[in-house]
């Protein structure tokens, strides 16, 4: 009895809070960067948001589960240099140096502007001291580009406006940080003509080592060392944390040297070279997350409740940031005799403050130069400007690829290189799928037709394997009577999803053909469909389809595309495999589009000399399939033109569109598709990814949910009811 008694008195000792077991500690520090994203993505709720919540909640300030204790401190330490080494890693220097002039004079701007304005804020308004005030002013000048994957992904990233903002960044975050030095010494009564010789000096030194030395030796070690691709990345990390210790002896914040070893190392790992997707995975992974989440350890909610102090400077602080780089962004546009809509670009990238941001401030409260409220009211900051930030950048882009179609389409596949890929669920209408596939593929591309078949990954893996190759046999027969070459594929893995997603990437393709999904359950609905999945996570051109009858049954296709639909990169390519179905078909082509996407498609069909065999819809409502009903027969192939989330012509009607379809065409052959985008290239994302999406669709997908769970539970008491 008393063996039992101690056994579980030590089991409850271990579970004291704080934990003092280093082992649980990491295990829930783990456990958080893995959930927290996943629980907050239906939210919309941006990563880093989630995980400094995730801190706030379990930090000593909240259930109290942790502590800033030793090992906490440490790994926090290592992400927030982490953070700075991934900034300067991944900047364009040679957009910088095309642009340098412009970008010299709006980094200048973007630095003192915001710097100058929200100084007597904080010092008249505020009344913080001399020191605090320009320590929290310096922290608006700083920004980090959180928003530039949606520039890239409309394919406006040469666009000047982009260059000189991408330029701006690397001024204006050296600047502050060297400021940041100059403050924390002057903090300590320190600042006198001895420290600005020995600064001057040791910078220069340090800069020396860093920018000649380090890059010799780096290259020397890559050349020497080829095959030692461990090797290359410990000697990364090396350079990293020494840099970090120099940037201290020199008289500077370790995260300066942090940032200086990014940009040194710059154009020795390319961003797409294996080395540079190894630093941010495990900076993405572990020492970035571990960071966000030992920052909200350090806030203190109960500080925004014992007044009206705290909730003003949390919103003073938002609002004069915003201000700041709004008038940055004014005046360079006015310089420059820039657009309003180039102005706005230049605002919705330099506006959201994250990396540089949370590093100064963390470094102010510290040392004791900032209070609470200033750390609290930043953590607010960080999520009203990268919010704002996303927001403007994307409204700006549509506008921008709206007015200004001039830019050339980039990363559209050539059609003699055109791969398709078929992953197989089952072999039931998969002939059907095929024979489309053979019909619209290009027959100038000199790749087969890629049929995957994904084995889940357990103890029958290896008989099921052999079994899925057999099975796709059949498929290849009739695939060689077309005079068509396939290449079956069965692989391993724990998702399918994944598989497939893997695979396409191996083999390069860029078509993904599926079967239509079936219907899916409550828990799929919120964690992520196999189809969503394939959709969200890759960049690639995706057709879903489900044929009533078979292909030559059909009497005409009826086009279903979104405003805007005519600016996407594949706009081109999708609307000429519907060319090439119809003439396979020898059926016409009705297009329900609005009067825009009219002359664009109009202007296809004129270049492919096609003169007949489409029409136009007279009414167009694209959220109302009540219209669209009207123009779609029984024995017609419907094709909606879809997109991703993100890109130019989504619309909030395209949500869940494969239950929607399935409900009012039910019985009609339909096609969904969504057209190959850009892919997205985060040379700017400091540490994961910062969800593009507006916070408020979080409340919308509650309100799904809680409707599917509502039909759910009437579903389940009809049934009981009619038993009874």
């Amino acid at each position: 009895m008393r063996m039992t008694t101690n056994f579980f008195n030590h089991i409850a000792q271990e579970f004291d809070r704080p934990f003092q077991n280093p082992v649980l500690v990491f295990s829930v520090i783990l456990f958080i960067i893995l959930l927290s994203p996943i629980l907050l993505r239906k939210l919309k709720v941006p990563a880093i948001i989630g995980l400094i919540i995730s801190g706030v909640i379990i930090g000593p300030h909240g259930i109290n589960l942790l502590e800033q204790n030793s090992a906490v401190k440490l790994f926090s330490t290592i992400g927030l240099l982490y953070i700075m080494f991934i900034a300067g890693l991944e900047l364009d220097l040679q957009e910088f140096q095309r642009n340098k002039n412009k970008s010299l004079i709006f980094g200048f701007l973007t630095f003192t502007i915001p710097l100058v304005f929200g100084f007597p804020v904080c010092y008249y308004f505020l009344g913080y001291d001399f020191t605090a005030s320009l320590l929290i002013s310096s922290m608006f000048s700083t920004h980090t580009m959180v928003s530039y994957p949606i520039v890239s992904k409309f394919g406006i990233s040469k666009n000047e406006a982009v260059a000189i903002t991408v330029g701006g960044t690397i001024l204006t975050d050296t600047a502050v940080l060297i400021l940041l030095a100059v403050i924390l010494t002057s903090d300590k009564g320190g600042l006198g003509v001895s420290f600005w010789a020995q600064l001057i000096v040791s910078l220069a030194v340090f800069a020396g080592i860093m920018f000649w030395i380090i890059p010799k030796i780096t290259a020397w070690f890559f050349q020497k060392l080829e095959s030692e691709k461990t090797s290359h990345f410990i000697f990364v990390l090396s350079v990293l944390f020494f840099s970090a210790f120099l940037a201290e002896l020199a008289g500077v914040e370790p995260i300066i040297g942090a940032f200086v070893a990014g940009l040194a190392l710059n154009k020795l790992i390319p961003y797409s070279s294996t080395l540079m997707n190894r630093i941010e995975f495990i900076g993405q992974s572990i020492f970035i997350p571990f960071f966000l989440i030992s920052v909200g350890m350090l806030v203190d909610i109960s500080v925004l409740l014992n007044g009206p102090t705290a909730v003003i400077i949390a919103v003073t602080l938002s609002v004069v940031a915003l201000i700041g780089k709004w008038l940055a962004a004014s005046a360079t546009s006015t310089i420059f005799r820039y657009t309003s809509d180039q102005r706005n670009l230049i605002f919705g990238l330099s506006s959201s403050h994250a990396a540089a941001t949370l590093a100064v401030i963390l470094v102010g409260f510290q040392t004791k130069i900032i209070d609470e409220n200033a750390l609290n009211g930043t953590i607010l900051l960080i999520l009203v400007t990268c919010l704002t930030a996303t927001l403007v950048t994307e409204n700006t882009s549509r506008k921008i690829l709206s007015n200004e179609k001039d830019e050339p389409v980039a990363g559209e596949p050539s059609p003699e290189v055109e791969h398709i890929m078929m992953p197989i669920a089952n072999l039931n209408n998969m002939e059907l799928l095929l024979e489309f596939a053979l019909y619209v593929k290009n027959k100038k591309s000199g790749n087969p037709i890629t049929i995957l078949s994904v084995v889940p990954n357990n103890e029958e893996a290896e008989k099921n394997l052999e079994r899925a190759k057999k099975n796709l046999q059949s498929l290849v027969k009739m695939a060689l009577a077309n005079d068509t070459t396939v290449n079956i594929i069965a692989t391993i893995d724990h998702n399918i999803a994944g598989g497939i997603i893997r695979t396409s990437r191996e083999i390069m393709s860029d078509t993904i053909m599926i079967g239509w999904p079936r219907k899916t359950g409550m828990i799929e609905r919120f964690i992520e469909t196999k189809t969503d999945s394939i959709i969200s996570r890759t960049s690639k051109a995706v057709y879903i389809c489900h044929f009533e009858i078979p292909l030559v049954g059909h009497k005409k296709i009826v086009l279903v595309c979104p405003h805007l639909g005519e600016f996407e990169p594949g706009f081109d390519i999708w609307l000429s495999k519907i060319l090439v179905l119809s003439k396979e078909l020898s059926i016409n082509i009705l297009c329900y589009c609005n009067n825009k996407s009219k002359e664009a498609i109009t202007n296809h069909f004129s270049q492919q000399k096609l003169n007949g065999g489409f029409a136009f819809s007279d009414e167009y409502d694209l959220p109302n399939f009540k219209v669209l009903q009207k123009y779609v027969s029984p024995e017609d192939l419907l094709i909606y033109i879809a997109a991703r989330r993100t890109s130019v012509s989504f619309d909030n009607c395209m949500d869940k569109i494969q239950e929607k379809l399935e409900k009012q065409f039910g019985s009609q052959s339909k096609i969904i598709v969504y057209p190959g985008t850009f892919n997205i290239d985060s040379k700017f994302s400091e540490y994961g990814d910062i969800n593009p999406e507006p916070l408020n669709q979080g409340y919308e997908q509650v309100q799904k949910f809680g409707k599917n769970l509502g039909n759910l539970l009437k579903r389940d008491h009809r049934k009981s009811r009619n038993k009874s």
